[in-house]
């Protein structure tokens, strides 16, 4: 079954309806719908709550939090994956101005460690002018991964433009995994965040994800299954067609344990 871990139905500046968001979803068995950072008495976790809620079989949410300002009780959490049915966290460091490591999100990572709520860091393109780029750096993620090893991490977008970094985050932590959401447009960059992963050996760890709405999801998989293809007329190294369908095809949600 292929899964798209990276999908909003609203985010800033690009808004999308529901029955779109279905409709460009038919290509990809489950989608992960992350609530935006819009999150003003937490609308936007409602409305991905109400929309999982039509679609349970193929529709997972993940609530928006900003640990700093809000509630990161295990009562309040409870009740977050229990009545709303979202099933992890997705965190805006760089957007919302506050360090990944910062004490009251230490704190949330505790109770989501002990909820089993995977968390993913959105701290990628594109980004606002007053976001805070020093707190989208990945390496900022291995206190966090260190001091919570059974915390399942998921990093958005491959940590662009610091991908680097995450590569590094995968071959170092076990529970840490990255999001292969790429714009299908930029082949080159395409090319050296696969090649990297390859010749790091962590390709099994990066999870297929299109961005939807700033991108669909059918155009991401042509790009990702048309690799090779990409280099055809060059002699740049390939990597083996059977891992890069490994990406597409990856359960995700099992590997997350969500249900």
């Amino acid at each position: 079954m292929i899964v798209d871990c990276h999908t909003h139905i609203s985010f800033p500046g690009c808004q999308i309806r529901p029955d779109e968001h279905l409709a460009f979803a038919e290509p990809v068995g489950a989608c992960i719908v992350l609530a935006g950072p819009d999150n003003q008495n937490c609308q936007s976790n409602k409305l991905v709550s109400e929309y999982i809620a039509k679609y349970p079989e193929k529709m997972f949410g993940f609530a928006s939090v900003n640990p700093v300002i809000e509630d990161v009780s295990i009562k309040h959490w409870s009740q977050v994956k229990g009545r709303m049915k979202l099933s992890g966290a997705v965190l805006y460091c760089s957007r919302e101005g506050f360090h990944p490591a910062h004490s009251r999100a230490m704190q949330f990572y505790e109770t989501a460690e002990e909820l089993s709520l995977p968390v993913f860091f959105h701290s990628t393109p594109p980004f606002a002018s007053d976001s805070v780029l020093d707190y989208a750096r990945p390496e900022l993620l291995d206190e966090i991964a260190r001091k919570f090893g059974s915390l399942k991490i998921i990093i958005g977008s491959m940590g662009r433009p610091f991908v680097h970094e995450t590569v590094c985050m995968l071959a170092k932590h076990e529970n840490v995994y990255g999001d292969l959401t790429i714009e299908a447009k930029k082949i080159w960059e395409i090319y050296n965040i696969v090649i990297s992963a390859h010749e790091a050996g962590v390709l099994g760890k990066l999870f297929f994800g299109s961005g939807q709405p700033l991108q669909k999801p059918q155009s991401c998989l042509e790009s990702l299954l048309g690799f090779n293809k990409l280099l055809s007329d060059t002699n740049l190294p390939t990597v083996p067609r059977e891992s890069i369908r490994g990406i597409v095809e990856r359960n995700t949600l099992e590997i997350l344990s969500i249900a």
